[in-house]
Formats: C-alpha cells, sequence, structure tokens
C-alpha cells in the first residue's frame, strides 16, 4: 500500500510539486529515501513559470518604488515556497497535523502575491497555482477546498471583468485544472492512507488472535497432561513410590516447559514491529549459533506488511531453531517481498502447524506464501504482496 501512496504522490508532484509531502516524515526515512533527499528539486524546477512575473516586472510600467517591491516579493516568496517544500518532506504528512511554521508560511505566500500586483498587474495570478498546492498538500483538507475556490474565483474575475482580462484566460484554464488534479490526488492518497492503517489495525488484530490461540493450546495441552500426571503420582504415592516420584519430575519438567512456552509467546507479542522482531531473532539465532544476515531494510515494507513479515519472521525463527540444523540464515526484504532462507538440511517443506500458521498469517494480509528448498539447500520461506 506505501508503494500505491509514493505513487500518487509523486504523480501529484508532475502538475503540484507539494505532493510530497505525503511522503513519511520520519527523519530516518529522509535520509534513507532518495526522494525524499532529492524530491525538493522538483519544487525548483516548477518555479520556472515565475518567468511570467518577472518579465511583468522587466516591463512594468509601475513606479520605481513598486518594482522594488515586486522583486523583493517575487525573491521571498521563491525562498518561502522551496523552504517551506523542503520542511513539508521532512516533517509533514498529508491529513496529519499542520506545524505552525506552516501557516505562516501560506499567509506570508498570499502576502507576497498581493505586494506584487501593483508592479505586475495580472501576471501576479502565475503565483495562485503554487498557493493552492501548497495549501492542498500541506494544510486541511477544508483549507485545501477553501484555496482551490478562492484561487478559482478570482482568477475567473479577474479574466472576465479586468480590461485586458482575456490574455489570462489560459491561467484561469490551468488554475481549474490544478485544483481538479489536486482534489483528486490527495483524496487518493488519503484513501490509500485510511486502508494502510485499517490493513495493520486488522493484521495487529489477527496476530492477537494468534497469539491468544497458542498460549491457549499450549495452556491447554499442558495442564491437561499435569493433571494425569497428577492423579498418577497420587494413586502410586504408596504403592511405588519410586514412580510417584518420577511423575512428579515430569511435572515438574512440564510445568517450566509450559512456563517458557508462555513467555516466549508474550515475548513474541512484545516484538510487533518487524524491526524488533529482526533483533529478537538476530539473538535467539545467536543463542543457537546460528549466524544472520539481512539484505535490505524494514522500510520497504508499508506498516501493515511489516507486521504480517514479523509475524511469520517469529515463526520461521523457532522452525529453524528447532528443525533445521541451520549454521546461516539469510533475511531478504524488499518492497513487497519477505523471505528468510536457511542452509540446514531442515524438515525442509513439510507442512507442519507452524508453516501452516505463517500460511494463515500471510492470506489474512492478502499475500502469498512458499515454502520451498533454496537454490543453494536448505529452505525458502517468501511471502509476497
Amino acid at each position: 500500500m506505501s508503494s500505491h501512496r509514493d505513487d500518487v504522490a509523486r504523480f501529484a508532484a508532475g502538475g503540484a510539486p507539494p505532493a510530497a509531502w505525503a511522503m513519511p516524515g520520519t527523519r530516518a526515512a529522509f535520509v534513507k529515501d532518495p526522494w525524499a533527499r532529492f524530491g525538493w528539486l522538483m519544487a525548483v524546477i516548477w518555479l520556472v513559470f515565475l518567468a511570467y512575473p518577472v518579465l511583468a516586472l522587466i516591463g512594468s510600467d509601475a513606479s520605481t518604488g513598486w518594482v522594488v517591491v515586486g522583486w523583493v516579493a517575487l525573491g521571498t516568496f521563491v525562498v518561502l515556497y522551496v523552504a517551506g517544500f523542503m520542511y513539508g518532506m521532512r516533517h509533514g504528512r498529508l491529513g496529519g497535523p499542520v506545524a505552525p511554521r506552516q501557516w505562516v508560511t501560506f499567509a506570508l505566500l498570499i502576502v507576497c502575491t498581493l505586494a506584487s500586483v501593483p508592479a505586475e498587474g495580472g501576471s501576479a495570478l502565475s503565483f495562485l497555482p503554487f498557493i493552492m498546492s501548497f495549501a492542498s498538500y500541506g494544510l486541511t483538507r477544508l483549507w485545501h477546498w477553501i484555496t482551490v475556490i478562492a484561487c478559482v474565483t478570482v482568477t475567473a474575475l479577474c479574466v472576465f471583468l479586468l480590461p485586458g482580462g482575456m490574455n489570462y484566460l489560459s491561467v484561469l484554464a490551468i488554475v481549474a485544472l490544478l485544483g481538479t488534479v489536486n482534489t483528486v490526488s490527495t483524496w487518493l492518497i488519503l484513501r490509500s492512507s485510511e486502508a494502510d492503517r485499517l490493513g495493520l489495525e486488522l493484521a495487529t488484530s489477527e496476530g492477537r488472535e494468534a497469539v491468544a490461540r497458542d498460549v491457549h493450546d499450549l495452556i491447554g495441552h499442558s495442564l491437561t497432561v499435569v493433571g494425569l500426571k497428577a492423579q498418577l503420582a497420587r494413586r502410586l504415592m504408596d504403592t511405588d513410590p519410586e514412580r510417584a516420584k518420577a511423575e512428579l519430575a515430569d511435572i515438574e519438567a512440564l510445568t517450566a516447559e509450559a512456563i517458557a512456552g508462555v513467555r516466549s509467546t508474550v515475548a513474541g507479542t512484545r516484538a510487533t514491529t518487524l524491526v524488533e522482531q529482526l533483533a529478537s531473532s538476530r539473538d535467539a539465532l545467536q543463542a543457537g549459533e546460528v549466524a544472520l544476515t539481512i539484505e535490505g531494510t524494514p522500510g520497504a515494507l508499508s506498516a501493515a506488511q511489516a507486521l504480517t513479515a514479523a509475524w511469520i519472521l517469529r515463526e520461521a525463527t523457532t522452525n529453524t531453531l528447532r528443525h533445521a540444523s541451520a549454521s546461516r540464515v539469510e533475511v531478504q526484504i524488499a518492497p513487497g517481498r519477505f523471505a528468510m532462507i536457511d542452509d540446514g538440511p531442515g524438515p525442509g517443506t513439510r507442512e507442519g502447524n507452524g508453516i501452516r500458521g505463517m500460511r494463515e498469517r500471510a492470506s489474512a494480509s492478502g499475500a502469498s506464501f512458499v515454502v520451498a528448498p533454496g537454490e543453494s539447500g536448505g529452505t525458502r520461506v517468501e511471502v509476497t504482496w
């Protein structure tokens, strides 16, 4: 889902640069994602359309004072727009809270536009598409509508009521088209983000239910056996004390095993993120003298995909330690793909409770699940969305 949201944001950036503000706003994402690092260049490229105000200032008949004000307003507008664009890419998220700094920037952009009118005349309308995009992708949904309606209305009034206004008919067409593009693209981005959130909630709920079933089955089985052995030990206490002691020892071992199983399961529920589960799996494998290598980063998967991958990684790690007799494990993470490959003979692709559980979790998240021999031996567990 994240890849879809990024594609939509980049499509929107083609019509309005600030669409990139829909990208994840964490500092880590900014550092690792080339689009987040260099996408601000799109803002600079689109500033070429401010050539119309530049030409208007060069040929302006206004007084020198107003021309100077126009140049200062134009330069300030460019700085504010690019700075706001870069800040939004680092910290913004479409549909999230708006930083006070962005409101101030938006107000100053409008002030710069108004200040340029005496020197530029109708050419100042060229600022409106930038203001519309800023509101659509950097502010709230309400202000998107307010700005779109206001910009289209102002442009239409200038075109149809002012002398020579028909010269700016193309600007009206651009403003109207851009308002439509911004409306549709932001709606798609928000819908995709909402679907991703719901998918994450569903995956979390299903994961918790699966853990509850695991704990129930573990406790139910263990207590049943313990109860039977306790009854047997009680009957043997007088007739065969040695046998009774053996049964009590078995009860002690079963109890310890059940406690360890519950603790292991609870620890697995705490590692709800793929990053945490990778660290947990590394420690567990290291304790079993199994080396772990990781290719790719958890950020390549969406939040819902990463949660499913974390559950599958936990189960696959357990299976590897119990059955695979492996010395090396490789985890591969790529957009829409998660795989874990070991180099041990193991039980291979034999379908057990663990593999069935992984298959069910993958199916619930809309992914395909494959367990097959690895290219160099061992077993490959792979999930693709």
